[in-house]
């Protein structure tokens, strides 16, 4: 199995902090799996948590060693050029770097898995990277268009059919080809993850999913085409299903994943229930993506509490993809 990569995200938030407390937390992970960030930074939170490991500062990852936690030094940056818990250009730019030099090297095939520590969007932006978040850095470097944001846990998964823009915009984009890719996507997740045939929900758009369009036509007119051609081609959908209990229906066991029709109506669930052991997995990419479910939490960042599960939980899926 190659190695996998765990970018440390904004060196400013936890995420060099929950790289390094993952890893340790685990000898397959340590064994399997490389830190793309900083040295000095990584060394600083190492000491902080007193890693009994040791470091093993690589080149490429070839040169990984077992039994240490190893870093690829990929922007050679200190303690000394941000500040802890502040919104930096330089941080912001690191967090960009990571992510280009990890995906270039999956790519190339020399890496299994990229998973993602959390970055900082106004970081990003003041770093000159003008994205809206991790998803679509990916789709751009590797050259994906059809993708979308599938957030996993043990009680409940949720793929989106739209998710960085407004309500407005969310709403227009409520297409059927877009759900029936958002399904597409959410059936080949699923079987990579056991599931043989994924029983899978697609939420309405409108209260009640629409009332036969007496709340608005989405429901009628886009989503529920879309059913019914996946169904036709031999997926097992349900819907569309009223959003305010879809998503109870899917924490009791009823269905294996949820198609949402925007950000919202998909995270405030899906945070709610598991909002330290959710994972974000980007679906369509032509390399295995995972991540934290999780922001930089600049107001903790620095004091040696951040709560590592979600980086485990990323951790163990990108295995189970990979």
């Amino acid at each position: 199995m190659k190695l996998n990569a765990i970018t440390m995200g904004d060196p400013a938030g936890i995420g060099p902090e929950i790289s390094v407390k993952g890893l340790m937390s685990n000898e397959t992970y340590r064994d399997n799996t490389l830190i793309m960030g900083s040295e000095k930074v990584v060394r600083f939170y190492s000491d902080m948590l007193k890693n009994p490991y040791g470091l093993a500062v690589i080149d490429k990852p070839e040169d990984f060693e077992k039994g240490k936690i190893n870093v690829m030094n990929a922007v050679d940056i200190s303690m000394d050029d941000f500040e802890i818990g502040k919104v930096s250009s330089v941080a912001g730019d690191a967090a960009y770097q990571y992510l280009d030099k990890a995906i270039a090297l999956a790519m190339e095939d020399r890496l299994g898995a990229v998973i993602t520590a959390p970055l900082n969007k106004e970081a990003l932006h003041k770093g000159g990277h003008f994205y809206d978040g991790h998803t679509e850095i990916f789709a751009e470097l590797t050259g994906t268009k059809k993708y979308t944001m599938m957030l996993w846990s043990d009680i409940m998964s949720v793929v989106h059919v739209s998710t960085h823009v407004s309500l407005k915009e969310a709403t227009n984009r409520v297409k059927k080809d877009r759900v029936i890719d958002c399904i597409k996507l959410a059936h080949e997740a699923m079987f990579k993850m056991g599931i043989e045939e994924p029983r899978i929900a697609v939420a309405g758009l409108n209260p009640h999913a629409g009332e036969s369009g007496l709340f608005g036509n989405e429901d009628r007119d886009e989503i529920a085409p879309a059913i019914k051609e996946a169904n036709g081609n031999g997926y097992n959908v349900f819907g569309p299903l009223p959003p305010d209990t879809v998503f109870l229906q899917a924490s009791k066991g009823k269905y294996d994943v949820v198609v949402a029709m925007y950000h919202d109506q998909g995270h405030i669930p899906m945070k709610l229930l598991a909002f330290d052991s959710g994972v974000n997995v980007t679906l369509g990419l032509p390399i295995i993506r995972t991540s934290v479910d999780h922001g930089t939490a600049f107001d903790i960042a620095g004091q040696g509490i951040a709560n590592e599960e979600s980086i485990i939980a990323a951790l163990d899926v990108s295995t189970r993809l990979n």
